[in-house]
This record gives structure tokens, sequence and C-alpha cells, in this order.
């Protein structure tokens, strides 16, 4: 089939590398703008245009794809471009933009996308670090053929992946994104040959992940002990969990709730050497906590970390915005 690709991040550069890969036709590869990044803040692609460049794919990135919005020429000359270049499809993975009706109208066989959870439940843009937060047991990868509303199209496949204990969101991105790649092979395939019947999503069990605040990063120890290894996993490996000691804002990178009383207040350090790590008092529980990070230095296992920065007294606050 020839296709339209359009992504951002690696999540996405991994489904265009299986397309691409698959032997699929790829005519042209939509993607968001350059971004300031690292140190020096130079512009830097994202992963599904390097890919592409390496590939010698077209790419093309419009701002915007609105043609009533900000940027009417800018959206303009995208649409323009869209209907010059022959396709069957548009594969659609973590793009970054809205696509109005106008572009949803263009490819014959419409735009699919490969979303990342089993839908109806965490429509949007995070749902990967809303179901390790939530405590889901259970994710997975939704091909759904795409309308005007926000992850709402018919479902065309889905397939579930366990949430294991340790999964952090970096651990089961990759494991979301190698399937979200075969998964869309295999159902192009289905789809050429009017396999693949499209079925509504249910009306129950709507869920809505948003996007992640940096400001969520802030561990309150006043919460559960369970909550917080969830956070904690869940904003691996962004924006990292953190939290304040003494004067110093800790990021806290993995942990493990443990289910024991503390009279003490929550927040306190009620442990911390190698054997133990650095154990937390909770509003509920207690947090065993295995790696950390303090400012300018690199993740460290606890006993590591505790080498040279003492936690035997004190107590973690949340952090000061």
């Amino acid at each position: 089939m020839k296709i339209i690709f359009a992504g951002t991040p690696e999540f996405a550069a991994v489904a265009l590398k299986a397309l691409h890969e698959a032997g699929h036709s790829i005519p042209l590869v939509l993607t968001q703008p350059d971004r300031p990044a690292g140190r020096g803040l130079h512009l830097q692609p994202s992963p599904v245009k390097k890919y592409a460049m390496e590939h010698g794919m077209p790419v093309a990135q419009p701002i915007s794809l609105r043609l009533g919005g900000k940027y009417p020429e800018e959206a303009l000359k995208a649409h323009r471009l869209l209907s010059a270049v022959g396709h069957d499809v548009m594969v659609v993975a973590a793009y970054g933009l809205i696509l109005p009706r106008s572009v949803l109208d263009i490819p014959p066989l419409g735009c699919i996308n490969i979303h990342a959870s089993l839908l109806p439940r965490w429509r949007g843009a995070a749902p990967i670090h809303r179901a390790i937060e939530a405590g889901d047991v259970e994710t997975g990868i939704t091909i759904m053929q795409m309308d005007e509303g926000l992850d709402t199209g018919p479902m065309l496949t889905l397939e579930a992946v366990p949430i294991a204990n340790d999964d952090t969101t970096g651990s089961l991105h990759d494991k979301l994104a190698a399937l979200g790649g075969r998964m869309i092979v295999n159902t192009l395939q289905k789809l050429e040959s009017g396999e693949v019947p499209a079925q509504a999503q249910p009306g129950e069990g709507v869920t809505y992940a948003d996007k992640i605040a940096k400001d969520e990063a802030a561990l309150d120890f006043a919460d559960s002990a369970v909550s917080i290894a969830r956070k904690i996993r869940a904003f691996n490996p962004f924006p990292g969990a953190q939290a304040q000691f003494d004067s110093a804002v800790i990021k806290l990178w993995r942990a493990e709730a443990i289910n024991e009383y503390s009279p003490a207040p929550p927040g306190q350090v009620i442990a911390a050497d190698a054997s133990a790590g650095v154990v937390v008092a909770c509003g509920e529980g207690v947090l065993r906590v295995t790696e950390l990070q303090k400012a300018g230095g690199k993740r460290l296992p606890a006993a590591e970390f505790l080498k040279g920065f003492s936690m035997e007294e004190g107590r973690f606050t949340r952090v000061r915005q």
C-alpha cells in the first residue's frame, strides 16, 4: 500500500520502521517541527524525521492543519500537498497535531491511528503514564479508524498487554511501541483485502489521559505508599518524581510499597542504609526507595547514593513550586 505516515516521537518511529520494513511505499512523512533540545537548545529533528531522512522519505513539518486556524496559509499548503501525493491511507501515531475533517477525508481508506491503550479507557495524550499511575493490571494497543473526536473512532483491532509490577512508563512504552508496529502491519494487510470490520467503541468505561504536567512530579508523602510507588513508576523517565529533602531536591526513580505501619510522620526517613535502601513513612504504609538522583548527579542505586548523601535523619517534603 501507499501510506502517508504522521507521527513524531520514538513510539511513532517504531511503527514507521515496521511499515517500511514490511515493504509499504511511504511517499510522505508528516512530523512536528524541529524543537530545541539539549544543553545548547539547538533545534533537533524528531525520531520520526530522523528515520525518514535516513531512508530517503520525503518529510513535511506543517505547524497547523486547520484551514480556519491561526496559520491558514500553512494549513492550505499542507492540504494541497496531501491531496497531490498519491496514497491509499494515512497512518497516524502520536503525531501531536489535530487532524480536522478536511484532512481525514483526503485518504481513500481514511486515517488509521495507533493508540497506546485499550480504548475507550485512556483516550488522550498520556495513556501509558495514566495506566500505571492508576494501578491498571493491563493495557494494550488499539488500531482505530480516526474521526473528529479525541480517540473516539471505531476500532479495527486491539490487543492487551499485562502491566508488570516493576513496569515504568519507559519499559511499557517500549513493549507497546513494538506491539503497535506489528499490529499496524497486520491490520493494513487485512484492510487491503477488506477483512477488517470496524467496531464502535463501548459507551461505558471511558477515561481520559490528560497530558502530564511537570508539577505532578512533586510527591506528597501524605499519600499512600502504593499510590506514591505508582507515581514514581509512571513518571519514569519523564518528568521524574521528586521530593525535597532538607534543601535538596531529590528525584526518586524506583521504589516499592511495603505494607507496614509506621508511627513516624509522612515523609520521615525511618531507615537509610545499603541493605534496606531509603525507607520512608507515608500516609499509609511505608515506601522503600531503591534508586535516587540529586540535582546535577547521576541516577544511582540507593546503596551508592547514600555513600555521598546522608539520609539517616531527615524528612521528605513536597517540592516547593
